[in-house]
């Protein structure tokens, strides 16, 4: 029987989501709760890695376990998983699946986004959860280089090097807003798939352009170049979220939507 997860948690204490040879990743922690309840002490495969200090309210990971073993509704299997998971790591829901289905195979999109308190001082209560920009940013700005990472592009310049060779750096954005509420800022950032700290390169260049540091038309440039030295700032890991991941053309539903 193959079930699949929808899970959130604050990446604040953990070395991202996969498991580590030093260090303490989310799949570790799940993976041990399934232990708990299944004999077969089932592997989950999910939609994507997160890096150390990131966050999810998204996650979908799927898992396996033999016919017999299967004793409890997909209810209960929440709850009985969240009995044994720490207070920063909760399975939103379970479902049963179609035996095919594979959590990183089938994934057609992914939605990050990122936060930035735009204040002379940081909120405290967002202190784990949002980048803290103390210079004024330019929203104006921010949205004309945000626009031009739409569409299909060679991201190598935004991408820190994952310490193995890509098939392809190429990706497709969909989306790349900006938006303003008060001082809190809220990247929004869709695409077919993301490189290693792709996602926090492009927000670092964005913030900086925001900055003034550069016209938000160098993005092009940068863009052009495929390399990571001509391209802004990497954006600090804990204010990223893995949001939503993108089925069939469908999101999945997470704690927010």
């Amino acid at each position: 029987m193959k079930f699949k997860l929808i899970i959130a948690y604050d990446g604040t204490a953990y070395e991202g989501w996969q498991v580590q040879k030093t260090g303490t990743g989310v799949q570790e922690i799940v993976e041990w709760a399934l232990a708990k309840l299944f004999p077969s002490t089932p592997r989950l495969h999910s939609s994507s890695r997160t890096d150390t200090g990131v966050h999810a309210l998204g996650m979908v990971a799927h898992f396996e376990v033999p016919r017999p073993e299967d004793r409890m509704t997909v209810h209960k299997l929440s709850l009985a998983l969240n009995a044994h998971l720490p207070a920063d790591i909760r399975v939103v829901s379970a479902a049963r699946t179609r035996p095919a289905f594979h959590a990183r195979f089938d994934a057609g999109g992914k939605q990050y986004r990122y936060f930035v308190w735009n204040h002379a001082a940081m909120n405290p209560l967002q202190r784990h959860a949002a980048w803290h920009v103390p210079r004024k940013l330019d929203l104006r700005l921010m949205r004309a280089a945000a626009r031009l990472f739409i569409g299909k592009h060679d991201f190598q310049s935004f991408s820190s090097n994952p310490g193995y060779k890509k098939q392809t750096t190429v990706r497709t954005l969909t989306r790349c807003d900006v938006k303003k509420s008060g001082a809190q800022y809220t990247f929004i950032i869709e695409g077919d798939g993301f490189l290693y700290k792709m996602c926090r390169g492009i927000v670092g260049t964005i913030v900086q352009a925001g900055l003034g540091k550069f016209p938000p038309d160098e993005v092009k440039v940068m863009l052009a170049k495929a390399d990571r030295r001509v391209a802004g700032m990497t954006a600090p890991a804990h204010g990223l979220v893995l949001w939503k991941v993108f089925y069939g053309g469908k999101a999945v539903k997470t704690l927010k939507g």
